[in-house]
């Protein structure tokens, strides 16, 4: 009996070692990701780890996580359509409601077809994985959110990334390229920085050197264009070479992901898309939630027009001597600290005083750039922005004169 826990102690400090001093090392780094535990719906106003908090950490951009209308389809639904999808697409999970809305989704973004995946991450890693092989280029943003890059790196295409935003570089690449099929993959709006790709660039750049343009609009989706249709409909962009991502989890207030292009690739996604085709899809209840949230993105002019004004209020309201507010228009707004340690600090005080804002670190950003990430929602009332102004502001001052004591 002793020998048989001498060798179970033996073997869990051998196994385990290496990720136990990683542990260490990413605390002592301040790197350490914790995760809060939420008894609230989303919303301005949360209960995270038992209390109560004003919330800037939130994609929920419109402010529909917990829309009456939205609760109330998905009650009625479930109950339609039970719980569960049971099977994958290809056997019995394609429901009505999942048919109805990949129908709505493609009319309302503008495009020939659209399909339903779990998540975004689902999504990207599929439909790169299916459209690009071995004899392939993808061309990506250096900034790209990470489920772009694990894509392309799956697909086993070569993978060529350029600086953030650059044109020149980009073309560079393209015209090196022997590759059979060329796909450029970007952000829409990117999450970390809040700022928009040069699309409209991009594009021409795709028409030059017969490449896709796939899109991850994200961020986008629900806040920018017409009637919320969008970053491609804000840059009044349209193109057969254009496939679009958008997630459901964000602006749209529910959850899972779509892509939208010409109904060729749709098809084709049908068939190759692994994460599609492996994966049971999610509760057709969902998608019967996420038709009636399409339903108020459409008709919520009035809550991107009170977001906008949020937006222009923390901009015109934050007086920073040290620490600097990147140049985003849309409702992610960086607060860039500088330390991980700074940027930590900053978070936790900022949660002293009941306010939510999470502080982003390496690996998701580059080395000394870890910021404070601000998520504004319709929901937000200018005085909740304005709280979250003034306590910024209090805090850079109290820390300049505390280094400046020291």
């Amino acid at each position: 009996m002793l020998t048989a826990l001498k060798d179970e102690l033996s073997l869990e400090l051998s196994l385990f070692s290496g990720l136990r001093n990683e542990l260490i090392q990413r605390k002592a780094d301040g790197l350490l990701r914790q995760r809060r535990l939420l008894d609230s719906p989303q919303a301005e106003h949360i209960v995270a780890n038992d209390k109560h908090f004003l919330s800037f950490c939130s994609n929920d951009y419109l402010g529909l996580a917990n829309h009456p209308k939205l609760i109330a389809a998905m009650q009625k639904a479930a109950g339609d359509s039970g719980v569960g999808s049971g099977a994958s697409n290809l056997i019995t999970g394609h429901h009505r409601y999942h048919d109805a809305l990949e129908k709505k989704l493609a009319q309302f973004v503008e495009m020939p077809a659209a399909l339903l995946f779990s998540t975004g991450y689902m999504a990207n890693i599929g439909v790169i994985g299916a459209l690009m092989g071995r004899h392939d280029a993808i061309f990506a943003d250096k900034l790209n959110h990470a489920c772009l890059n694990e894509g392309a790196y799956l697909s086993r295409a070569a993978f060529h990334r350029f600086p953030h935003n650059d044109v020149v570089a980009l073309e560079k690449l393209l015209k090196e390229s022997t590759a059979k099929h060329k796909l450029i993959a970007a952000d829409a709006v990117f999450s970390m920085d809040g700022d928009i790709a040069p699309l409209a660039e991009y594009l021409a750049l795709c028409e030059k050197y017969d490449a896709y343009l796939y899109i991850d609009d994200a961020h986008g989706f629900g806040v920018l264009g017409k009637n919320g249709k969008g970053s491609l409909s804000h840059l009044n962009l349209k193109s057969p070479r254009i496939i679009m991502m958008a997630t459901l989890g964000k602006a749209a207030g529910v959850a899972g992901a779509f892509v939208a292009g010409e109904q060729v690739v749709i098809d084709y996604l049908i068939q190759k898309a692994n994460s599609y085709v492996y994966s049971t899809p999610a509760p057709p209840a969902l998608s019967a939630t996420l038709s009636a949230s399409v339903e108020l993105i459409e008709d919520g002019d009035d809550l991107r027009v009170h977001l906008n004004a949020l937006i222009a209020t923390l901009k015109a309201n934050l007086s920073l001597k040290n620490w600097q507010l990147l140049p985003s228009y849309t409702a992610v707004q960086p607060l860039i600290v500088g330390s991980n340690h700074a940027a930590l600090a900053l978070s936790e005080h900022l949660q002293a005083l009941g306010i939510l804002v999470p502080a982003i670190r390496p690996p998701t950003v580059p080395v000394n750039t870890a910021r404070l990430r601000i998520s504004l929602s319709a929901a937000h009332s200018v005085d909740d922005v304005l709280r979250l102004a003034n306590a910024i502001n209090d805090a850079e001052q109290a820390m300049t004169e505390s280094i400046q004591t020291v």
